[in-house]
């Protein structure tokens, strides 16, 4: 039997449909990037700098800039987490940082899959930690170090990254620059 050399192979009409069909059944049962590829382009650069400075704005701070930097480090940590166990937690890094995790939603079948979470729904979720911010006082009464963070009037700029977890949970992060959060200081 000859074996025929990759040039010489040529497949009829009906082949390339076939083979086009498995691709396609196979990118859609594997996803069909990896999971790095398709986290990135998950956090939508436009939409999460819009959805802080709506929050910014109700403070009166200067508006942030995304920051491809921040970005980057922001995925390597949302990757780390998602890699280690899901669990949630801060990379201790120099820059500030919000971290978020969305559980997958469970259909009454058991079934599981990823929760349509956008860009405003992971803001919103520490803006609305303002709730909890008592401005005259400079307290939290519960949990609001999201929200300050968010509102910060020296920070400028921000970038997110997100990781899927095996259980089709998601983590965000997002880290800014200059941090907040400063011990005795107001946010704005």
């Amino acid at each position: 039997m000859k074996v025929k050399k990759k040039s010489e192979i040529k497949f009829n009409h009906q082949s390339k449909l076939a083979l086009t069909g498995v691709l396609c059944l196979l990118l859609s049962v594997t996803g069909g990037t990896s999971n790095a590829a398709e986290d990135q382009k998950a956090v939508d650069p436009a939409a999460m700098t819009a959805a802080h400075n709506q929050w910014r704005s109700k403070t009166s701070v200067p508006d942030l800039k995304w920051s491809d930097k921040l970005a980057e480090a922001s995925q390597k940590w949302a990757e780390h987490l998602t890699q280690n166990g899901c669990h949630p937690g801060h990379s201790g890094g120099k820059y500030g940082e919000n971290v978020y995790i969305a559980g997958p939603a469970t259909s009454s079948d058991g079934s599981t899959k990823m929760q349509n979470i956008t860009a405003q729904n992971v803001v919103d979720a520490w803006g609305n930690e303002i709730k909890d911010y008592d401005y005259t006082d400079n307290s939290c009464h519960f949990v609001c170090g999201h929200y300050t963070q968010v509102v910060w009037k020296s920070t400028t700029e921000v970038g997110c990254g997100m990781g899927t977890c095996d259980d089709k949970s998601q983590i965000w992060v997002c880290q800014y620059t200059p941090a907040g959060n400063m011990v005795g200081e107001k946010p704005y």
